[in-house]
Protein backbone atom coordinates (compact mmCIF):
# COMPACT_ATOMS: atom_id res chain seq x y z
CA UNK A 1 0.00 0.00 0.00
CA UNK A 2 1.81 2.90 -0.86
CA UNK A 3 2.42 5.55 1.92
CA UNK A 4 1.91 9.32 1.41
CA UNK A 5 2.75 12.01 3.27
CA UNK A 6 1.01 15.31 3.34
CA UNK A 7 2.12 18.77 4.22
CA UNK A 8 -0.33 21.10 4.78
CA UNK A 9 -1.07 23.83 8.20
CA UNK A 10 -4.88 24.38 7.73
CA UNK A 11 -6.04 21.32 9.97
CA UNK A 12 -9.10 21.34 8.03
CA UNK A 13 -7.68 20.37 4.70
CA UNK A 14 -5.31 18.62 6.19
CA UNK A 15 -7.60 15.89 7.73
CA UNK A 16 -10.03 16.32 4.29
CA UNK A 17 -7.07 15.24 2.38
CA UNK A 18 -6.21 12.68 4.63
CA UNK A 19 -9.68 11.07 4.79
CA UNK A 20 -10.16 10.81 1.01
CA UNK A 21 -6.61 9.40 0.51
CA UNK A 22 -7.36 6.24 3.08
CA UNK A 23 -10.53 5.84 1.40
CA UNK A 24 -8.97 5.07 -1.54
CA UNK A 25 -6.51 2.60 -0.16
CA UNK A 26 -3.40 5.24 1.03
CA UNK A 27 -1.23 4.82 3.99
CA UNK A 28 -1.66 8.50 5.25
CA UNK A 29 0.69 10.65 7.77
CA UNK A 30 0.69 13.79 8.49
CA UNK A 31 2.17 17.45 9.57
CA UNK A 32 1.83 20.93 9.85
CA UNK A 33 4.98 21.95 8.79
CA UNK A 34 8.15 21.44 7.28
CA UNK A 35 9.73 21.59 10.08
CA UNK A 36 7.46 18.86 11.89
CA UNK A 37 7.41 16.65 8.58
CA UNK A 38 11.73 16.58 9.68
CA UNK A 39 11.21 15.73 13.08
CA UNK A 40 8.56 13.25 12.89
CA UNK A 41 9.15 11.26 9.41
CA UNK A 42 11.97 9.85 7.75
CA UNK A 43 11.04 11.93 4.50
CA UNK A 44 12.60 9.84 1.63
CA UNK A 45 10.75 7.03 3.39
CA UNK A 46 7.44 8.05 1.76
CA UNK A 47 6.28 7.17 -1.71
CA UNK A 48 4.74 10.16 -2.23
CA UNK A 49 5.09 13.84 -0.57
CA UNK A 50 1.42 16.25 -0.75
CA UNK A 51 2.76 20.03 0.11
CA UNK A 52 1.27 22.83 0.51
CA UNK A 53 3.72 25.84 -1.02
CA UNK A 54 3.28 28.02 1.31
CA UNK A 55 3.78 26.98 5.06
CA UNK A 56 4.93 28.27 8.19
CA UNK A 57 8.87 28.38 8.34
CA UNK A 58 10.29 26.70 4.91
CA UNK A 59 8.45 26.68 1.99
CA UNK A 60 6.92 23.78 0.49
CA UNK A 61 9.41 23.03 -2.20
CA UNK A 62 11.98 22.67 0.39
CA UNK A 63 10.73 19.20 0.79
CA UNK A 64 12.14 18.37 -3.20
CA UNK A 65 15.43 18.51 -1.39
CA UNK A 66 14.53 16.79 1.41
CA UNK A 67 12.62 14.22 -0.35
CA UNK A 68 15.38 12.79 -1.63
CA UNK A 69 14.26 11.78 -5.21
CA UNK A 70 10.96 10.95 -3.45
CA UNK A 71 8.02 12.82 -6.03
CA UNK A 72 6.52 15.99 -4.42
CA UNK A 73 2.96 17.38 -5.81
CA UNK A 74 2.75 21.18 -4.73
CA UNK A 75 -0.63 22.43 -3.67
CA UNK A 76 -1.29 26.23 -4.31
CA UNK A 77 -4.15 28.62 -5.33
CA UNK A 78 -4.79 30.45 -8.32
CA UNK A 79 -2.80 33.23 -6.61
CA UNK A 80 0.03 31.32 -6.60
CA UNK A 81 0.50 29.69 -9.85
CA UNK A 82 3.49 31.64 -10.86
CA UNK A 83 5.25 30.19 -7.72
CA UNK A 84 3.98 26.81 -8.44
CA UNK A 85 5.25 27.01 -12.02
CA UNK A 86 8.75 27.96 -10.00
CA UNK A 87 8.15 25.16 -7.82
CA UNK A 88 8.27 22.49 -10.91
CA UNK A 89 11.53 24.43 -12.26
CA UNK A 90 12.97 23.57 -8.73
CA UNK A 91 12.11 19.47 -9.07
CA UNK A 92 8.22 18.80 -7.74
CA UNK A 93 6.92 16.77 -9.88
CA UNK A 94 3.44 18.87 -10.55
CA UNK A 95 1.48 20.90 -8.61
CA UNK A 96 -2.48 21.29 -8.58
CA UNK A 97 -4.63 24.07 -8.08
CA UNK A 98 -6.94 24.88 -4.71
CA UNK A 99 -9.90 24.68 -4.48
CA UNK A 100 -9.40 21.11 -6.21
CA UNK A 101 -12.07 18.48 -6.47
CA UNK A 102 -11.52 14.72 -5.56
CA UNK A 103 -10.88 13.21 -8.91
CA UNK A 104 -8.33 15.42 -9.78
CA UNK A 105 -6.60 14.99 -6.51
CA UNK A 106 -6.65 10.81 -7.03
CA UNK A 107 -5.85 11.16 -10.55
CA UNK A 108 -2.82 13.09 -10.18
CA UNK A 109 -1.53 11.00 -7.14
CA UNK A 110 -2.40 7.79 -8.97
CA UNK A 111 -0.60 9.22 -12.07
CA UNK A 112 2.67 9.68 -10.02
CA UNK A 113 2.55 7.04 -8.19
CA UNK A 114 2.01 4.69 -11.46
CA UNK A 115 4.66 6.88 -13.25
CA UNK A 116 7.33 6.62 -10.56
CA UNK A 117 6.72 2.66 -10.09
CA UNK A 118 7.26 2.03 -13.64
CA UNK A 119 10.34 4.60 -13.32
CA UNK A 120 11.76 2.01 -10.85
CA UNK A 121 10.81 -1.05 -12.65
CA UNK A 122 12.72 0.28 -16.09
CA UNK A 123 16.48 -0.64 -16.54
CA UNK A 124 19.11 2.00 -15.39
CA UNK A 125 19.90 3.13 -18.77
CA UNK A 126 16.21 3.93 -19.21
CA UNK A 127 14.62 5.80 -16.12
CA UNK A 128 14.19 9.40 -16.92
CA UNK A 129 14.08 8.87 -20.41
CA UNK A 130 11.05 7.27 -20.57
CA UNK A 131 9.20 7.91 -23.97
CA UNK A 132 5.24 9.36 -23.61
CA UNK A 133 2.87 6.36 -24.41
CA UNK A 134 1.88 8.34 -27.54
CA UNK A 135 4.77 7.28 -29.52
CA UNK A 136 4.64 3.95 -28.70
CA UNK A 137 2.17 1.26 -30.13
CA UNK A 138 1.98 -2.28 -30.38
CA UNK A 139 0.38 -2.09 -33.96
CA UNK A 140 -3.04 -3.24 -32.94
CA UNK A 141 -4.46 -0.14 -30.83
CA UNK A 142 -2.60 3.03 -30.01
CA UNK A 143 -2.63 4.84 -26.34
CA UNK A 144 -2.05 8.28 -25.73
CA UNK A 145 -1.22 7.65 -22.37
CA UNK A 146 -1.92 10.62 -19.22
CA UNK A 147 -0.57 8.41 -16.26
CA UNK A 148 -3.07 6.65 -14.39
CA UNK A 149 -5.87 7.45 -16.57
CA UNK A 150 -5.10 7.20 -20.20
CA UNK A 151 -6.87 7.53 -23.47
CA UNK A 152 -7.47 4.19 -24.65
CA UNK A 153 -8.69 2.44 -27.63
CA UNK A 154 -8.92 1.34 -31.12
CA UNK A 155 -12.13 2.40 -33.02
CA UNK A 156 -11.80 4.45 -36.02
CA UNK A 157 -12.46 7.90 -34.34
CA UNK A 158 -10.00 6.82 -31.83
CA UNK A 159 -7.54 5.74 -34.28
CA UNK A 160 -7.82 8.66 -36.37
CA UNK A 161 -7.41 11.43 -33.21
CA UNK A 162 -4.39 9.39 -32.62
CA UNK A 163 -2.86 10.18 -35.86
CA UNK A 164 -4.30 13.90 -35.49
CA UNK A 165 -2.20 14.23 -31.86
CA UNK A 166 1.15 12.99 -33.55
CA UNK A 167 1.33 15.32 -36.54
CA UNK A 168 -0.06 18.27 -34.66
CA UNK A 169 2.11 18.00 -31.49
CA UNK A 170 5.01 19.18 -32.94
CA UNK A 171 3.87 22.09 -34.01
CA UNK A 172 3.12 25.40 -32.44
CA UNK A 173 -0.37 25.65 -33.83
CA UNK A 174 -3.62 27.08 -31.50
CA UNK A 175 -5.87 23.98 -31.00
CA UNK A 176 -9.48 23.55 -30.50
CA UNK A 177 -10.41 20.19 -28.73
CA UNK A 178 -14.34 19.74 -28.64
CA UNK A 179 -16.17 17.10 -27.09
CA UNK A 180 -18.95 16.05 -24.26
CA UNK A 181 -18.00 16.56 -20.70
CA UNK A 182 -16.03 13.75 -19.48
CA UNK A 183 -14.67 12.79 -22.61
CA UNK A 184 -11.25 13.40 -21.90
CA UNK A 185 -10.04 17.07 -23.39
CA UNK A 186 -7.25 17.69 -20.93
CA UNK A 187 -5.89 14.42 -21.30
CA UNK A 188 -5.24 15.18 -24.80
CA UNK A 189 -3.97 18.43 -24.62
CA UNK A 190 -1.30 16.55 -21.84
CA UNK A 191 -0.50 14.72 -24.79
CA UNK A 192 -0.15 17.76 -27.25
CA UNK A 193 2.28 19.10 -24.44
CA UNK A 194 4.27 16.18 -23.75
CA UNK A 195 4.66 15.40 -27.22
CA UNK A 196 5.81 18.92 -28.12
CA UNK A 197 8.95 20.84 -28.38
CA UNK A 198 7.46 22.33 -25.13
CA UNK A 199 7.62 19.44 -23.21
CA UNK A 200 10.44 20.75 -20.38
CA UNK A 201 8.47 23.94 -20.07
CA UNK A 202 5.31 24.34 -18.00
CA UNK A 203 1.77 22.82 -18.63
CA UNK A 204 -0.68 25.73 -17.36
CA UNK A 205 -4.35 24.23 -17.41
CA UNK A 206 -7.24 26.94 -16.31
CA UNK A 207 -10.65 25.79 -15.83
CA UNK A 208 -12.20 29.32 -17.30
CA UNK A 209 -15.96 28.31 -16.01
CA UNK A 210 -14.09 28.20 -12.48
CA UNK A 211 -12.87 31.43 -12.08
CA UNK A 212 -15.01 34.44 -11.16
CA UNK A 213 -15.75 36.39 -13.41
CA UNK A 214 -14.63 39.66 -12.18
CA UNK A 215 -11.05 38.32 -11.43
CA UNK A 216 -10.44 35.98 -14.63
CA UNK A 217 -8.67 38.75 -16.27
CA UNK A 218 -6.38 39.76 -13.74
CA UNK A 219 -6.12 36.14 -13.45
CA UNK A 220 -4.79 35.52 -16.96
CA UNK A 221 -3.00 38.69 -17.44
CA UNK A 222 -1.61 39.83 -14.49
CA UNK A 223 -2.56 43.38 -12.72
CA UNK A 224 -0.34 46.20 -11.89
CA UNK A 225 -0.61 47.84 -8.61
CA UNK A 226 -3.50 49.76 -7.59
CA UNK A 227 -5.34 48.64 -10.87
CA UNK A 228 -8.45 47.99 -8.75
CA UNK A 229 -9.46 47.58 -5.17
CA UNK A 230 -6.92 45.10 -3.23
CA UNK A 231 -4.39 45.23 -6.01
CA UNK A 232 -1.50 45.87 -3.24
CA UNK A 233 1.06 44.61 -5.33
CA UNK A 234 1.65 43.79 -9.18
CA UNK A 235 1.18 40.04 -10.06
CA UNK A 236 2.40 37.94 -12.80
CA UNK A 237 -1.21 36.44 -14.90
CA UNK A 238 -1.32 32.97 -15.93
CA UNK A 239 -0.70 33.63 -19.55
CA UNK A 240 2.68 35.29 -18.63
CA UNK A 241 3.41 32.02 -16.28
CA UNK A 242 2.99 29.52 -19.25
CA UNK A 243 5.56 31.61 -21.23
CA UNK A 244 8.12 29.36 -23.16
CA UNK A 245 5.48 26.52 -22.64
CA UNK A 246 1.83 25.66 -23.63
CA UNK A 247 -1.79 27.53 -21.74
CA UNK A 248 -4.74 25.38 -21.69
CA UNK A 249 -8.18 27.17 -21.40
CA UNK A 250 -10.38 24.37 -20.83
CA UNK A 251 -14.15 25.51 -20.97
CA UNK A 252 -13.10 28.52 -23.24
CA UNK A 253 -16.66 29.44 -24.23
CA UNK A 254 -17.38 30.73 -20.55
CA UNK A 255 -14.80 33.39 -20.85
CA UNK A 256 -16.21 36.68 -20.84
CA UNK A 257 -16.16 38.97 -23.94
CA UNK A 258 -13.36 41.18 -22.65
CA UNK A 259 -10.99 38.86 -21.40
CA UNK A 260 -11.44 36.66 -25.23
CA UNK A 261 -10.61 39.91 -26.38
CA UNK A 262 -7.06 40.52 -24.75
CA UNK A 263 -6.94 36.55 -25.49
CA UNK A 264 -7.08 37.35 -28.94
CA UNK A 265 -4.30 40.01 -28.85
CA UNK A 266 -2.25 37.21 -27.35
CA UNK A 267 -2.72 35.18 -30.44
CA UNK A 268 -2.43 37.72 -32.94
CA UNK A 269 0.82 39.87 -31.60
CA UNK A 270 2.11 37.61 -28.72
CA UNK A 271 2.13 40.09 -26.49
CA UNK A 272 -0.01 40.06 -22.90
CA UNK A 273 -0.90 43.57 -21.50
CA UNK A 274 -1.48 43.29 -17.57
CA UNK A 275 -4.68 44.93 -15.99
CA UNK A 276 -3.56 48.69 -15.34
CA UNK A 277 -0.70 48.70 -17.37
CA UNK A 278 -0.02 51.04 -20.38
CA UNK A 279 2.99 48.64 -21.68
CA UNK A 280 2.61 45.14 -23.70
CA UNK A 281 5.54 42.49 -22.96
CA UNK A 282 6.16 40.21 -25.38
CA UNK A 283 5.62 36.54 -24.95
CA UNK A 284 6.03 32.96 -26.28
CA UNK A 285 3.11 30.67 -25.54
CA UNK A 286 1.22 27.93 -27.72
CA UNK A 287 -2.45 27.88 -26.76
CA UNK A 288 -4.66 24.62 -26.64
CA UNK A 289 -8.34 25.44 -25.80
CA UNK A 290 -11.44 23.12 -24.69
CA UNK A 291 -14.83 23.17 -24.90
CA UNK A 292 -18.43 21.28 -24.73
CA UNK A 293 -20.18 23.90 -26.46
CA UNK A 294 -20.67 24.93 -29.99
CA UNK A 295 -18.89 28.09 -30.20
CA UNK A 296 -19.33 28.77 -34.07
CA UNK A 297 -23.46 28.78 -33.11
CA UNK A 298 -22.44 31.42 -29.62
CA UNK A 299 -20.26 34.04 -32.13
CA UNK A 300 -23.44 34.08 -34.58
CA UNK A 301 -25.71 35.32 -31.22
CA UNK A 302 -22.81 37.39 -29.83
CA UNK A 303 -21.72 35.78 -26.92
CA UNK A 304 -18.42 34.30 -28.04
CA UNK A 305 -16.24 36.27 -30.52
CA UNK A 306 -16.17 35.61 -34.18
CA UNK A 307 -12.44 36.93 -34.73
CA UNK A 308 -11.57 34.81 -31.69
CA UNK A 309 -13.28 32.00 -32.73
CA UNK A 310 -11.55 31.52 -36.08
CA UNK A 311 -7.99 31.86 -34.66
CA UNK A 312 -8.83 29.51 -32.41
CA UNK A 313 -10.10 27.06 -34.92
CA UNK A 314 -7.17 26.42 -36.33
CA UNK A 315 -6.31 22.58 -35.38
CA UNK A 316 -9.87 21.21 -34.38
CA UNK A 317 -9.96 17.68 -32.41
CA UNK A 318 -13.12 16.03 -32.13
CA UNK A 319 -13.24 14.17 -29.14
CA UNK A 320 -16.13 11.05 -29.64
CA UNK A 321 -18.56 10.45 -26.70
CA UNK A 322 -18.38 7.24 -25.26
CA UNK A 323 -21.56 5.43 -26.57
CA UNK A 324 -19.77 5.81 -30.01
CA UNK A 325 -16.78 4.30 -29.37
CA UNK A 326 -17.98 0.50 -29.73
CA UNK A 327 -16.20 -2.21 -28.16
CA UNK A 328 -13.92 0.52 -26.39
CA UNK A 329 -16.19 0.99 -23.78
CA UNK A 330 -15.69 -2.68 -22.48
CA UNK A 331 -11.87 -2.38 -23.12
CA UNK A 332 -11.52 1.02 -20.67
CA UNK A 333 -14.20 -0.30 -18.19
CA UNK A 334 -11.75 -3.64 -17.86
CA UNK A 335 -9.09 -1.06 -17.31
CA UNK A 336 -10.80 0.80 -14.61
CA UNK A 337 -11.82 -2.41 -13.09
CA UNK A 338 -7.83 -4.20 -12.93
CA UNK A 339 -6.74 -0.80 -11.31
CA UNK A 340 -9.53 -0.14 -8.37
CA UNK A 341 -9.21 -3.87 -7.81
CA UNK A 342 -5.39 -3.81 -7.69
CA UNK A 343 -6.00 -0.58 -5.28
CA UNK A 344 -8.07 -2.56 -2.46
CA UNK A 345 -6.85 -5.98 -3.02
CA UNK A 346 -9.26 -7.50 -5.20
CA UNK A 347 -7.42 -9.40 -8.00
CA UNK A 348 -10.46 -11.89 -8.44
CA UNK A 349 -13.10 -9.44 -9.57
CA UNK A 350 -14.45 -9.57 -12.80
CA UNK A 351 -17.63 -8.34 -14.66
CA UNK A 352 -20.83 -10.77 -14.68
CA UNK A 353 -22.28 -10.98 -18.35
CA UNK A 354 -25.06 -8.88 -17.37
CA UNK A 355 -22.79 -6.37 -16.54
CA UNK A 356 -20.81 -6.37 -19.58
CA UNK A 357 -24.15 -6.18 -21.40
CA UNK A 358 -25.19 -3.44 -19.12
CA UNK A 359 -21.99 -1.24 -20.08
CA UNK A 360 -22.38 -1.93 -23.70
CA UNK A 361 -25.43 -0.79 -24.05
CA UNK A 362 -25.92 2.41 -21.70
CA UNK A 363 -25.11 5.65 -23.30
CA UNK A 364 -22.82 7.05 -20.54
CA UNK A 365 -24.27 10.24 -21.23
CA UNK A 366 -20.89 11.46 -18.43
CA UNK A 367 -18.61 9.56 -20.84
CA UNK A 368 -15.78 7.63 -19.31
CA UNK A 369 -15.45 9.87 -16.28
CA UNK A 370 -18.82 8.25 -15.14
CA UNK A 371 -17.69 4.66 -16.07
CA UNK A 372 -14.58 5.02 -13.74
CA UNK A 373 -17.36 6.32 -11.35
CA UNK A 374 -19.48 3.20 -11.88
CA UNK A 375 -16.28 0.82 -11.85
CA UNK A 376 -15.39 2.34 -8.82
CA UNK A 377 -18.05 2.13 -6.87
CA UNK A 378 -19.52 -1.76 -7.90
CA UNK A 379 -15.84 -2.81 -6.68
CA UNK A 380 -16.58 -1.12 -3.24
CA UNK A 381 -19.86 -2.82 -3.09
CA UNK A 382 -19.14 -5.69 -4.46
CA UNK A 383 -18.89 -8.94 -1.88
CA UNK A 384 -17.86 -11.96 -4.44
CA UNK A 385 -16.01 -12.15 -7.23
CA UNK A 386 -18.30 -10.99 -10.13
CA UNK A 387 -19.58 -7.72 -10.60
CA UNK A 388 -23.36 -7.60 -11.37
CA UNK A 389 -25.36 -5.01 -13.39
CA UNK A 390 -26.82 -3.93 -10.58
CA UNK A 391 -24.01 -2.80 -8.56
CA UNK A 392 -22.90 -0.17 -11.44
CA UNK A 393 -25.51 1.44 -9.98
CA UNK A 394 -26.81 2.66 -14.04
CA UNK A 395 -30.42 3.30 -15.49
CA UNK A 396 -30.63 0.83 -17.77
CA UNK A 397 -34.38 0.21 -18.57
CA UNK A 398 -34.42 2.17 -21.85
CA UNK A 399 -30.24 1.72 -22.72
CA UNK A 400 -30.03 -1.94 -21.72
CA UNK A 401 -32.64 -2.72 -25.01
CA UNK A 402 -31.88 -3.73 -28.54
CA UNK A 403 -33.21 -1.47 -31.33
CA UNK A 404 -35.82 -3.77 -32.52
CA UNK A 405 -37.29 -3.45 -28.78
CA UNK A 406 -37.07 0.13 -28.60
CA UNK A 407 -39.17 0.39 -31.90
CA UNK A 408 -41.42 -1.05 -30.77
CA UNK A 409 -40.78 -4.95 -31.72
CA UNK A 410 -41.12 -6.79 -28.82
CA UNK A 411 -41.88 -4.07 -26.07
CA UNK A 412 -45.54 -3.76 -25.43
CA UNK A 413 -45.27 -0.44 -23.88
CA UNK A 414 -43.34 1.14 -27.14
CA UNK A 415 -45.30 -0.66 -29.35
CA UNK A 416 -48.58 1.10 -28.27
CA UNK A 417 -47.09 4.30 -27.26
CA UNK A 418 -48.20 6.23 -29.81
CA UNK A 419 -50.53 5.15 -32.76
CA UNK A 420 -50.63 8.73 -34.48
CA UNK A 421 -46.97 8.17 -35.19
CA UNK A 422 -45.27 4.59 -36.27
CA UNK A 423 -41.10 4.43 -36.17
CA UNK A 424 -39.87 3.35 -39.23
CA UNK A 425 -36.50 2.26 -40.06
CA UNK A 426 -35.19 4.87 -40.88
CA UNK A 427 -35.92 6.92 -37.40
CA UNK A 428 -33.00 6.69 -34.99
CA UNK A 429 -33.91 6.12 -31.10
CA UNK A 430 -33.33 9.29 -30.33
CA UNK A 431 -35.42 10.79 -32.63
CA UNK A 432 -38.23 8.63 -32.41
CA UNK A 433 -37.83 9.29 -28.47
CA UNK A 434 -37.74 13.10 -29.25
CA UNK A 435 -41.09 13.22 -31.41
CA UNK A 436 -42.53 11.21 -28.94
CA UNK A 437 -42.19 13.38 -25.82
CA UNK A 438 -42.68 16.51 -27.87
CA UNK A 439 -45.93 15.17 -29.43
CA UNK A 440 -47.69 14.23 -26.44
CA UNK A 441 -46.00 15.99 -23.62
CA UNK A 442 -48.78 18.43 -23.62
CA UNK A 443 -51.52 16.20 -22.69
CA UNK A 444 -49.61 13.86 -20.55
CA UNK A 445 -47.89 13.95 -17.33
CA UNK A 446 -43.81 12.68 -16.56
CA UNK A 447 -45.16 10.07 -15.17
CA UNK A 448 -47.80 8.96 -17.85
CA UNK A 449 -44.54 10.18 -20.81
CA UNK A 450 -42.17 7.51 -18.53
CA UNK A 451 -44.49 4.82 -18.65
CA UNK A 452 -45.64 5.34 -22.02
CA UNK A 453 -41.87 4.81 -22.77
CA UNK A 454 -41.00 2.08 -20.54
CA UNK A 455 -38.31 4.12 -19.05
CA UNK A 456 -38.16 5.66 -15.25
CA UNK A 457 -38.89 9.00 -14.48
CA UNK A 458 -35.50 9.69 -13.93
CA UNK A 459 -34.27 8.46 -17.20
CA UNK A 460 -36.98 10.25 -18.62
CA UNK A 461 -35.65 13.87 -17.45
CA UNK A 462 -31.97 12.92 -17.90
CA UNK A 463 -32.76 12.48 -21.83
CA UNK A 464 -34.60 15.57 -21.68
CA UNK A 465 -31.39 17.34 -20.62
CA UNK A 466 -29.07 15.57 -23.10
CA UNK A 467 -31.79 16.34 -25.90
CA UNK A 468 -32.31 19.92 -24.36
CA UNK A 469 -36.31 19.22 -24.46
CA UNK A 470 -37.36 21.42 -21.96
CA UNK A 471 -40.36 19.93 -19.69
CA UNK A 472 -43.47 22.49 -20.48
CA UNK A 473 -46.55 22.41 -18.32
CA UNK A 474 -49.83 23.19 -19.39
CA UNK A 475 -53.06 22.96 -17.80
CA UNK A 476 -54.24 19.81 -18.77
CA UNK A 477 -50.76 17.81 -18.15
CA UNK A 478 -48.92 18.75 -14.79
CA UNK A 479 -48.24 16.08 -12.16
CA UNK A 480 -49.20 16.03 -8.73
Amino acid sequence: MPHILIVEDETIIRSALRRLLERNQYEVSEAGSVQEAQERFSIPSFDLIVSDLRLPGAPGTELIKLAQGTPVLIMTSYASLRSAVDSMKMGAVDYIAKPFDHDEMLQAVARILRERQENQNAPASERGNAAPAASRGNGKSAEVSHGEIGIIGSCPPMQELYGKIRKVSPTDSTVLIQGESGTGKELVARALHNLSRRAKAPLISVNCAAIPETLIESELFGHEKGAFTGASAGRAGLVEAADGGTLFLDEIGELPLEAQARLLRVLQEGEIRRVGSVQSQKVDVRLIAATHRDLKSLSKVGQFREDLFYRLNVIALKLPPLRERGSDVIEIAKLFLARQAAQMGRGDLRFALDAEQAIRHYSWPGNVRELENAVERAVILCEHSEISAELLGIDIELDDLDDDELLGNGSPSLHTASNAHEPTEDLSLEDYFQHFVLEHQDHMTETELARKLGISRKCLWERRQRLGIPRRKTGSAVDN
